[in-house]
């Protein structure tokens, strides 16, 4: 059942990680204005199996006035609200409290924070005092940890297990980036999705262009150009030039 529309507020970020999935960086664009996104949130309403909106990137807090107003115009239609950021803003606890305490009266509930190398490098991190913050202030807070591709030992792919493994999922940037040294695996073995529900999808990510997206890149229609109801009503995976073929066994 669809529940949460994850909403890309800016392709535009500090970092440009080797990982993204998304292409984000300081020279993308495609950011939502307060009038779009009040339109976007106004069709959300219309639809009454809704119950959660993130607002992501890019980094959301880099549109900090923008970000705010979307968490006072969720919260007012009854949503559970999320961030997620790299948390680039927090210099050190008491100062990540200045940043979310705005964040937190508009009716923030979960604060999810990328800490790993390809945002922060090795050691402490800007990350580090924007968790403590959240938490002291009773914030629900998760930390997300990217670790690099590796080779599996043969006993876990005996056991099942992908041949590469760690936390990198080979879309975007990391399809260019972080494949030197990996071993190649036959297109025949991959005959299904293992990340999206293709068929009955429970979320979507939107953009500022109005692009719906089940899966980073894949979208199946425009918000600025048919209403998101109408978008997942017709929705018809099978007839999906990249979700039918998916859901028949795969790209071989």
């Amino acid at each position: 059942m669809f529940t949460s529309i994850h909403i890309l507020l800016s392709y535009t970020c500090l970092f440009q990680c080797e990982h993204c999935f998304l292409h984000c960086g300081p020279g993308s664009g495609g950011s939502f204005t307060f009038a779009r996104l009040r339109e976007l949130l106004d069709q959300a309403s219309t639809m009454d199996t809704v119950r959660r909106i993130a607002f992501e990137g890019g980094e959301p807090f880099l549109l900090y006035p923008l970000l705010l107003e979307g968490l006072r115009q969720a919260k007012a239609r009854g949503w559970e609200t999320e961030i997620v950021t790299n948390g680039y803003w927090a210099l050190d606890p008491q100062d990540a409290r200045e940043w979310l305490d705005p964040l937190l009266k508009a009716g923030l509930d979960i604060l999810d924070v990328s800490d790993d190398a390809y945002h922060h490098g090795d050691g402490p991190s800007p990350a580090d005092a924007a968790i403590e913050a959240a938490q002291a202030m009773g914030i629900t807070v998760r930390r997300f940890t990217i670790d690099p591709p590796r080779v599996r030992e043969p006993e876990e792919v005996a056991k099942g297990k992908p041949i590469v493994g760690g936390g990198v999922r080979f879309r975007g940037r990391a399809a260019d980036k972080l494949i030197e040294g990996l071993p190649l695996t036959s297109n025949a073995n991959f005959r299904e999705c293992p990340d999206e529900d293709l068929v009955s999808p429970g979320r979507v990510h939107i953009d500022g262009e109005g692009n719906v997206q089940l899966c980073q890149g894949i979208s199946i229609g425009n918000v600025w150009q048919v209403p998101l109801w109408e978008i997942l009503a017709s929705y018809d995976p099978e007839t999906h030039p990249v979700c039918g073929p998916l859901l028949r066994g795969g790209p071989a």
